[in-house]
C-alpha cells in the first residue's frame, strides 16, 4: 500500500479533529449525567474536556486511521463510554427522562462546538486574520465533521445515542422496539455501515440529510469570508 504525503496529512488532520469532537462529546454525557446527581463521571475523572481522560486507543486512534488510509474502510470513530447509573439521577425526572437527556447531551456538544467553530471562524476570518487554508481545515474537520456526528449519533439504533433519546419518548405500550433495538440495535448497525460494499444502500442513504445540512452549512460560512 503506496501512502503519499497528503494521505499523511489528511489523517493527521482527521485524528486531530476526531479527538476533539470525541472528548467535546463524552464531556457532554459526563457534565448532564454530574448535574443530575451522578457523581460516577466525576469520580472517573470524566468530568474534563482533556482528551486523555476519553479517547479509545482503538476507536478513537486506530479505527479513523485505518478509514483514512484503507478504500472502502467505514470512517467512523468512538470515545471511551462515559458510565453512568440512572439510579442515581435526581428524581425530579424519571430514570428513563434522565437517560434521554445523558444521551441527547452528546450530540449536543458537537452542535455547540460546530456553533461556535463557526462564530470562530467568520470572526477572524473578518478581522483579516484567518487564512483561506485555515478557514477551509476548519470547516471540513470541525463543523462539517461535528453536523455529521451530530446526525450520526441522533439516529435511534442501539448503541447510538439517538436509541435512548427514542426510549425516553416512546410510550410504555411500545416499549417492545426499545427491546428489539437494545438486542438487535449493533447488528443493524454493522449491516449499515458494510451494506454498500455490497451494493446495497446503507448508512450513506440515512445520512443524506446529514450531508445536505453540512454543505449548506460549510457554503454559508465560506460565502461569509472575505474574497
Amino acid at each position: 500500500m503506496d501512502i503519499s504525503a497528503d494521505q499523511v496529512r489528511v489523517a493527521l488532520f482527521g485524528l486531530i479533529a476526531f479527538v476533539v469532537s470525541v472528548s467535546v462529546h463524552e464531556f457532554g454525557h459526563a457534565f448532564v449525567a454530574d448535574r443530575l446527581g451522578d457523581r460516577i463521571p466525576r469520580l472517573q475523572g470524566r468530568l474534563t474536556l482533556s482528551p486523555l481522560a476519553h479517547i479509545d486507543p482503538i476507536g478513537t486512534i486506530a479505527v479513523p486511521l485505518l478509514g483514512a488510509f484503507l478504500t472502502g474502510f467505514p470512517l467512523l470513530a468512538w470515545g471511551k463510554p462515559v458510565q453512568t447509573n440512572p439510579a442515581n439521577y435526581t428524581k425530579r425526572f424519571s430514570m428513563t427522562t434522565g437517560h434521554m437527556m445523558v444521551a441527547a447531551a452528546g450530540p449536543f456538544m458537537n452542535l455547540l462546538l460546530a456553533v461556535l467553530v463557526s462564530i470562530v471562524i467568520v470572526a477572524l476570518g473578518k478581522a483579516g486574520v484567518l487564512s483561506e487554508a485555515v478557514a477551509n481545515w476548519m470547516i471540513g474537520y470541525l463543523v462539517v465533521l461535528n453536523i455529521i456526528l451530530l446526525f450520526f449519533n441522533m439516529i435511534p439504533i442501539g448503541p447510538l445515542d439517538g436509541a435512548a433519546v427514542l426510549e425516553g419518548l416512546l410510550p410504555r405500550s411500545m416499549y417492545r422496539i426499545v427491546e428489539l433495538n437494545r438486542k438487535y440495535g449493533m447488528l443493524l448497525l454493522l449491516v449499515l455501515f458494510f451494506a454498500p460494499s455490497l451494493g446495497i444502500p446503507g448508512l450513506r442513504f440515512i445520512m443524506q440529510p446529514a450531508y445536505r445540512v453540512a454543505a449548506a452549512w460549510s457554503g454559508f460560512l465560506k460565502d461569509m469570508l472575505p474574497a
